[in-house]
């Protein structure tokens, strides 16, 4: 079978799984049944800021309740809008203290507003050089070799994350911990003492939205947990009029997304969640 054959098998199963992962499969006239999504019906927690946050008015629905629709998830909702990556531990205490460990998974969607903040990218990790017993059979002896921790700096996005995320861990160990990067922002202008810029501006910090997009993306391997990239997947580009559409209003805010903007959001997280064990 040529390389072109195997790749056009390939695809052909894949879509073929999907559509029976997602809808009725008749095995015979008298007999139905549906292959679940394995996210369908349990317990989730998202913490976020603004985006996930059921009081924000710039959508009726948010991504959270289409899954609640689709998927029958139940969702505890614990974001905040104008939070940033230190507010996750405090998200964390609120959801144990109201549920305990009944949540099966947790979504994180956060970042953007560090970056509008200004908050430093700092480091994963700070080193020191320390003594350890290294050898091979009977001849062992101590050596000087560097030793990473990690850096708990709660005044830079990195060390934000690494307490949160410690923290999250420690509370959770059994459970799914998700973590998705921010969506692509245009201009948001509240009112005279909150505007905030496009990402095709630097911070404070000299530094463009997209260093934290990468930021987020390292996250999978210092911490071992997904992250699913919604920045590219969800499509949402409101640097461009056409996509306007998927926002609160065109000429004030770009940043927020509408009921058409979160469904979008929702339905790739949908097929992203397929491919996450939820324990």
């Amino acid at each position: 079978m040529t390389q072109r054959k195997k790749y056009t098998v390939a695809v052909a199963l894949m879509a073929l799984l999907l559509q029976f992962t997602l809808s009725p499969i008749n095995v015979s006239a008298q007999e139905t049944f549906m292959v679940k999504h394995p996210w369908a019906g349990k317990k989730v927690a998202y913490f976020g800021d603004s985006i996930t946050d059921p009081r924000n008015k710039a959508s009726k629905n948010k991504y959270w309740s289409f899954l609640e629709q689709w998927l029958g998830i139940t969702p505890y909702v614990y974001a905040v809008s104008g939070r940033q990556w230190n507010d996750i531990p405090r998200q964390a205490d609120q959801l144990m203290e109201q549920h305990g460990d009944t949540v099966d998974a947790i979504l994180i969607l956060m970042g953007t507003n560090d970056y509008n903040n200004g908050v430093p990218l700092g480091k994963w990790y700070d080193e020191k050089d320390e003594e350890v017993m290294y050898g091979h059979g009977q001849v062992k002896k101590m050596t000087m070799r560097k030793r990473q921790y990690l850096c708990m700096d709660n005044d830079t996005y990195r060390g934000r994350i690494n307490i949160a995320l410690k923290k999250v861990k420690q509370m959770y160990p059994t459970k799914q911990i998700i973590v998705m990067t921010p969506i692509h922002r245009q201009n948001f202008h509240a009112n005279e003492k909150n505007w905030q810029c496009s990402e095709d501006y630097t911070n404070q910090c000299g530094e463009y939205l997209q260093a934290y997009i990468d930021a987020t993306k390292e996250v999978a391997n210092v911490w071992a947990v997904p992250v699913i990239d919604m920045n590219s997947l969800c499509g949402l580009y409101p640097m461009l009029d056409e996509y306007a559409q998927f926002f609160r209003d065109a000429e004030t805010d770009r940043l927020h997304p509408n009921d058409l903007g979160h469904e979008r959001m929702a339905r790739v997280l949908m097929y992203q969640l397929l491919a996450q064990p939820i324990f």
